[in-house]
């Protein structure tokens, strides 16, 4: 590649041109047969991920955001509820426990992994709320209200720690929903069952979001929601579909939140690559590692513990200096992305609940420091050099740690 040649953040255009047959094909069978809600495609899909994603269960719905909000309205989460998560993660985390009737509450992230801090939700448990009587539960100290549930985020492809806050989830009687959006094939070994554990089978729940950036991403807006438990994927099929047990007999009231058959068969052709997509994005993640490796201790680089296999939805580096290197990144032509520049807590539409800049140090902090790297399946070695060498000129110039 020439020096003048721009590198994207991400590339979208030629994995579907790679696939266009297929993705045609899908179109042409929806479009022969008016099978554009529900049906053969979506139930095929379903199968396949469950499957994937080793567990008995995949409810397709209409996107991540629906898939968080029916999970957890299905798990019985709702008005009187307080359901803890982390601040450093996008809205919708927030949004579908709101929109579920729950109140949130936060635990700050681990420093190396960005997801949450088991020390801090232990911390939050015992002494930022109170034991509630008679139940075995805690209330917290801010919302007044019990702790019925936790959210662990699975961040930038990589799960949080998950056998500890299992085991505390099981102490204080808490849900756990995993949110891993971003985690599509990642993989945890759980200690207390000595095997690796696929993203998306280790809570009561876990939700999936298939927005086209994502590993496993659709030609528009998709979501599911894997378990083991038949009775909640059985609600959640109903909440999906206006509360309907079958056509026109409505047992709750629902929401329209179903996947599109077309969306449902474009993600089962993409299924069958995700595998080797998320082996290129690992040996993407490789290269930047040894490349950054003359700088360590001035760019910070992702930190994957004995216990995780990401698949490197992202690759994201840390500096104090993240904001001018963005700057002289996209003047060289190099696409970047900041996820996320402002943590929940001090969003504007929150700012009435109290919170201020200090709160959750480790999560502010990342969000001044963060920047997210190209990264895509087929990102090539000499772009990644390239992406290296002129943050190497930038911190040649500036004082970066």
């Amino acid at each position: 590649m020439n020096a003048n040649e721009k590198i994207p953040f991400l590339d979208l255009v030629t994995p579907h041109r790679e696939l266009e047959g297929e993705l045609l094909s899908v179109f042409k069978s929806a479009l022969h047969s008016a099978g554009f809600i529900g049906g053969r495609m979506v139930d095929e899909f379903e199968q396949a991920f469950a499957k994937a994603t080793e567990v008995e269960h995949c409810v397709g719905v209409g996107s991540g955001t629906d898939a968080l909000r029916f999970a957890l309205l299905a798990a019985g989460v709702g008005p009187g509820d307080t359901v803890v998560t982390v601040p450093n993660t996008f809205i919708a985390t927030a949004e579908a426990i709101s929109q579920a009737g729950a109140l949130f509450d936060f635990v700050d992230s681990d420093e190396k992994t960005h997801t949450m801090d088991v020390e801090k939700l232990r911390a939050y448990l015992e002494t930022d709320c109170l034991p509630e009587l008679g139940t075995g539960r805690v209330v917290s100290r801010r919302t007044g209200s019990p702790v019925t549930a936790v959210i662990p985020v699975h961040l930038y492809g990589q799960m949080a720690d998950m056998d500890p806050i299992l085991a505390l989830a099981e102490r204080y009687q808490l849900v756990v929903i995993e949110d891993a959006c971003q985690a599509h094939g990642a993989e945890y070994f759980s200690k207390k069952q000595n095997r690796w554990r696929k993203a998306g089978s280790m809570g009561r729940a876990a939700t999936f979001s298939f927005y086209p950036g994502k590993n496993l991403g659709a030609c528009g807006e998709a979501g599911a929601v894997t378990t083991d438990d038949e009775k909640l994927a059985g609600r959640i099929r109903m909440l999906r579909d206006h509360g309907q047990s079958r056509k026109y007999h409505h047992d709750l009231e629902g929401y329209n939140g179903r996947l599109d058959a077309i969306q449902a068969g474009i993600l089962s052709a993409k299924l069958e690559h995700l595998t080797r997509w998320n082996s290129q994005r690992c040996q993407s993640a490789e290269l930047y590692n040894s490349l950054f490796a003359p700088m360590a201790g001035s760019v910070g680089t992702p930190h994957q513990p004995s216990w995780s296999r990401p698949v490197y939805h992202l690759y994201v580096i840390r500096t104090p200096e993240r904001d001018g290197l963005q700057r002289y990144l996209t003047e060289a032509g190099i696409g970047t992305g900041i996820h996320y520049p402002i943590p929940i807590h001090l969003q504007v539409v929150y700012a009435s609940l109290g919170w201020k800049r200090g709160d959750f140090p480790v999560a502010e902090t990342a969000a001044d420091e963060v920047l997210s790297l190209p990264m895509f399946p087929g990102l090539r070695s000499q772009a990644q050099r390239r992406v290296v060498d002129t943050i190497c000129e930038f911190a040649s110039t500036r004082s970066v740690r």
